[in-house]
């Protein structure tokens, strides 16, 4: 004969059925089971905390009508939640919810009590210590001006910036879960993960977004195992619709850190809640992690971002001075595109720092202020000799604009012009000759081996032309 409790739960939910979708039947009824029925308060086990409230936000109303159908009037309804505990050693405990009073609880933080083993109860504090748990209050830590609107787009991004749109459109339901961002210092990532979050924000007002540097998340982690509130802090973080963690490498050797980490991950992931990171190397690079989880990283979509070319270098300082209500002459703005060319960072760095020296010294901005500061801020950095300066050098000296020397003209002091920065592309950088020849004018590896030749050969025979070499080298060793 079957249990009291286990013939009323089938009996709601063969009105359930009849009155939803059934995938939506499916996925959030089908997991819960009966645990008990006393004193007309019937007792269902779900699955997580976020069951407990899709639950309560989506079919509260259907649950509340269709218990008070089969037990009459008093009839009540209370959650028994599953929470793991995310530490091997640890099993998981329970938690019992009743339903939720919308008129009795509208506009008030709900403090539920929590039984663990035996039966002590508490508030669950959270590590940004905001209270309330049902709808759980929390500063999404992002910066507005780390918009989609001044991410700038090229080749050096496409990827990384149309994964991420489409993250912020269908959070959590797309292929790119999780998404991580990879990069060297100074591209981009950690804008491109704030724009993400903040355009989730703008789709889905309601959905909790959190924005974490993994460095904060270690050291909230360590206070908790300190205070010996650790399932606390796991299920702060199971909480968040959103989870945004930037420089996820530095979690590496750290095996508790870890440990914690995998199981949320796991739970935010099956759960359909989105998972961001960002990293400095790609996840096969990333030493120091358990296998578990560096194949939990490789789930979704690595993306790269590249160092943008001088296109899009250009756009990139148009739009921030746009931005500022800032005009300041185009050729100050190429020389400083073509100067720095490997950090986005730096390069913005030396704009504020030309802005500075003109606004405090009262000085115009031209190509000789911009001169002066950025070749003093470039000495300061690494400086790496790229295809589009040395063409902006080889430009410079024979006096030709560098639209110039990527046209398919075949005058002969444009051909000059275009063999010699193949050969200096060939002879400063490490880009291949398939690249060198892209750059240049969209010519082939065997254009540019010709073109190496040809200068080698000029050299040897021509005077004048072997001046012309040794001065384009000096401007560029400066």
């Amino acid at each position: 004969m079957k249990k009291k409790h286990i013939d009323v739960w089938e009996k709601c939910l063969k009105v359930i059925s009849d009155n939803i979708p059934m995938q939506a039947y499916k996925t959030w009824f089908e997991p819960i089971r009966p645990i008990k029925l006393e004193n007309d308060i019937l007792t269902i086990q779900v699955p997580s905390q976020f069951f407990y409230e899709w639950l309560e936000e989506h079919y509260i109303g259907l649950l509340k009508k269709t218990i008070k159908k089969e037990l009459g009037i008093n009839g009540r309804l209370e959650y028994s939640i599953i929470i793991d505990s995310a530490f091997k050693d640890a099993k998981p405990y329970s938690v019992n919810y009743p339903t939720s009073d919308r008129r009795a609880t509208k506009n008030k933080p709900m403090n539920m009590p929590i039984d663990i083993n035996k039966g002590k109860s508490r508030d669950i504090p959270n590590p940004f210590i905001i209270p309330g748990l049902k709808k759980i209050k929390v500063e999404s830590q992002l910066v507005e001006a780390y918009s989609f609107d001044n991410f700038i787009e090229g080749d050096c991004n496409r990827l990384a910036r149309s994964a991420g749109w489409a993250i912020a459109e269908n959070p959590g339901k797309t292929a790119f879960n999780p998404l991580l961002i990879y990069s060297a210092v100074g591209l981009g990532k950690t804008h491109l993960a704030h724009a993400i979050g903040l355009q989730v924000k703008s789709n889905f007002p309601d959905k909790t977004v959190l924005f974490v540097k993994t460095e904060q998340f270690i050291n909230q982690y360590i206070d908790s195992v300190r205070n010996n509130n650790q399932n606390d802090f796991v299920h702060f973080y199971q909480m968040i619709d959103t989870l945004i963690m930037d420089d996820v490498q530095f979690i590496a050797g750290k095996d508790k850190t870890q440990d914690v980490f995998f199981h949320i991950f796991n739970h935010l992931h099956q759960n359909n809640k989105q998972i961001v990171l960002t990293s400095d190397k790609p996840p096969v690079e990333l030493k120091g992690m358990e296998p578990r989880l560096l194949s939990r990283f490789k789930w979704g979509l690595a993306a790269d971002l590249q160092v943008p070319d001088l296109e899009t270098r250009i756009a990139i300082l148009q739009n921030k001075l746009y931005k500022d209500g800032i005009d300041m002459p185009y050729d100050v703005i190429e020389y400083l595109a073509y100067s720095i060319t490997t950090n986005i960072r730096e390069m913005e760095g030396a704009l504020v720092s030309i802005l500075a020296q003109s606004t405090l010294n009262k000085k115009t901005i031209d190509l000789e202020l911009a001169k002066r500061m950025i070749d003093k801020f470039v000495k300061n950095t690494t400086r790496e000799i790229s295809i589009d300066y040395i063409q902006k050098v080889v430009c410079d000296y024979f006096d030709m604009p560098i639209e110039a020397i990527n046209s398919k003209t075949r005058k002969r002091e444009i051909v000059q012009a275009r063999q010699l920065a193949m050969f200096f592309s060939k002879k400063h950088t490490k880009n291949s000759l398939a690249t060198i020849g892209l750059h240049c004018g969209n010519k082939d590896h065997a254009t540019v081996l010709h073109a190496c030749r040809t200068v080698n050969n000029l050299v040897e025979t021509d005077k004048q032309f072997r001046v012309y070499v040794e001065e384009i080298n000096k401007k560029l060793k400066i």
